[in-house]
């Protein structure tokens, strides 16, 4: 009865968490807190393993690790409540404080932050003492044990599920209340209709989509782009509400607009390949859209900024976005020309709220992490010497230009062939380079010349397909590519940190011998 009073009333706290939560900031939450702390906390090699291992599913892994714990934490209370009751009534309040303080080093926190933990652990801390009391109650006088010991239980199992109906009920009430408030952020997107580009992107080439078996689509659909970010709850942001101040060194004349402002101006459509830095030789974590928004270049022009090149003080622009998150991009990349955008819209849609609806920054050639900031709500402009961004104090490099990568598609990895003719196909990036070539080879054999899908400008991947002619036994197929500047990718094999994996992907398969 201890282990199940302690684990009721873990339920009852987090529910009533959440319910506080929902009322104010659902980042608030205490899970989502301590899992945005976790996050912050943990060294890069571990954070980069769980990316490799869990994909885009980390988010999830995360927040069921932290109910596990948070269960074996409720049994072991209840264990102490039975035995020491003040004792465990104390650790209860030890766990709201630490999800107290998580919520409140979290950016953008407020001491309102700290309330739905504290609130949870009272909860928390009643029930237990609720329970547990129930529980220890000695049996009537003159009743038979067995009989005495049947109605106590009776009287504990009643109680319990009060209770947990009742957590039920609070849960219930957190999602619509929860619901409710990200109602108007819904219903803002349902209504945004984008804008007609004043200068539209000319139709994808004829010949940029291969069309080969396991070979992915040309332009990445919005639910197969690829997610990679910190944010534990995705950010539901009123497009009608929304606001961006563009700020800081240099700006001689600061703006703040809304989205009706910012899209006053030339509104600009173009083809980007997005990467993320975390992306392995090979792996999954790059997509290519057709993205439409306002050309940041001009928008940093009328506030008055000039780049370094031509005198500007600032160096680096800093987008914070509205979770807190700030991502530090080079001033000199988004005015030098380049399609740097901040986007609304996303293959003839709006932004997805996963992908940062209503505007969020888009700049070719960058990885992610130094340019691709989500729900933007602020642009200062600084310098690199004063100030490291989120990623930069996580080990991060400070600017980090995309490298040169091909990956083979397909066969995948391990695959069982028949001989015979054989589509080895992929695709290959050097954004704001452009790729001039494909090359593949067999056990370390000769270079061959693959067949490269038609060039959709410098800035998004090209595919890329070259028949083979597969012989019985086990090969091993590997793909180096060559940007437009005439650079041949490394086969140098490096990590991730600080700025990006370099190495040739390989993709080992085995050919049936024949009969």
């Amino acid at each position: 009865m201890g282990a199940v009073s302690g684990i009721v009333a873990a339920v009852a706290g987090l529910a009533s968490a959440q319910l506080a939560a929902a009322a104010g900031r659902p980042e608030a939450s205490p899970v989502t807190a301590v899992g945005g702390a976790v996050v912050d906390l943990t060294p890069v090699a571990v954070r980069e393993w769980a990316i490799r291992l869990f994909g885009t599913s980390d988010k999830l892994v995360l927040g069921l690790g932290i109910l596990a714990v948070l269960a074996a934490l409720a049994v072991g209370t209840g264990l102490l409540a039975v035995r020491h009751l003040p004792a465990a009534l104390a650790v209860t309040g030890g766990f709201g404080l630490v999800g107290a303080l998580a919520a409140l080093s979290r950016p953008e926190a407020s001491w309102r932050d700290a309330l739905p933990s504290l609130v949870g652990a009272l909860v928390s801390a009643g029930v237990l003492y609720l329970l547990v009391t129930a529980a220890g109650r000695t049996r009537p006088t003159g009743a038979p044990q067995g009989r005495a010991d049947s109605m106590d239980r009776r009287r504990f199992g009643r109680l319990v599920a009060a209770v947990l109906a009742a957590s039920a009920g609070v849960g219930i009430g957190a999602r619509r209340l929860g619901a409710h408030g990200s109602a108007d952020a819904t219903a803002s997107r349902a209504r945004f209709r984008l804008p007609r580009p004043t200068v539209p992107a000319p139709p994808v080439p004829a010949g940029a989509d291969l069309r080969v078996p396991g070979l992915g689509p040309f332009l990445t659909p919005n639910q197969d782009f690829y997610r990679v970010d910190t944010a534990l709850v995705v950010p539901r942001v009123d497009a009608d509400t929304w606001r961006l101040r563009i700020h800081g060194e240099g700006v001689t004349r600061p703006l703040e607009l809304d989205l009706r402002q910012l899209l006053a101006r030339p509104v600009v459509e173009h083809d980007i390949t997005l990467t993320c830095v975390s992306n392995e030789v090979g792996g999954p974590y790059a997509g290519n859209a057709r993205w439409l928004g306002v050309r940041l270049g001009d928008l940093l022009r009328e506030a008055g900024v000039r780049p370094p090149s031509q005198g500007g003080t600032a160096d680096q622009l800093v987008a914070r976005s509205v979770d807190g998150m700030t991502i530090g991009t080079p001033v000199e990349a988004v005015m030098d020309g380049r399609a740097a955008l901040l986007a609304v819209g996303m293959n003839g849609r709006p932004l997805p709220f996963a992908h940062g609806f209503p505007v969020r920054m888009v700049v070719p050639g960058l990885y992610g992490y130094v340019s691709a900031c989500k729900w933007l709500a602020e642009l200062r402009l600084t310098t690199f010497a004063a100030y490291d961004a989120y990623w930069v104090r996580r080990s991060w490099a400070q600017q980090a230009v995309v490298k040169t990568q091909a990956r083979i598609d397909t066969p995948r990895p391990y695959a069982d062939l028949s001989p015979g003719r054989v589509a080895v196909a992929g695709v290959a990036w050097a954004q704001h380079r452009g790729i001039e070539r494909v090359q593949v080879r067999v056990d370390g054999g000769p270079w061959q010349e693959a067949r490269l899908g038609t060039a959709d400008g410098v800035d998004t991947w090209r595919q890329w397909v070259w028949p083979w002619q597969a012989t019985p036994g086990r090969h091993r197929l590997e793909v180096r590519a060559t940007d437009g500047t005439g650079a041949v990718q490394t086969g140098v094999r490096t990590g991730t940190v600080p700025d990006g994996a370099t190495g040739w992907h390989t993709v080992d398969v085995n050919v049936r011998a024949l009969g």
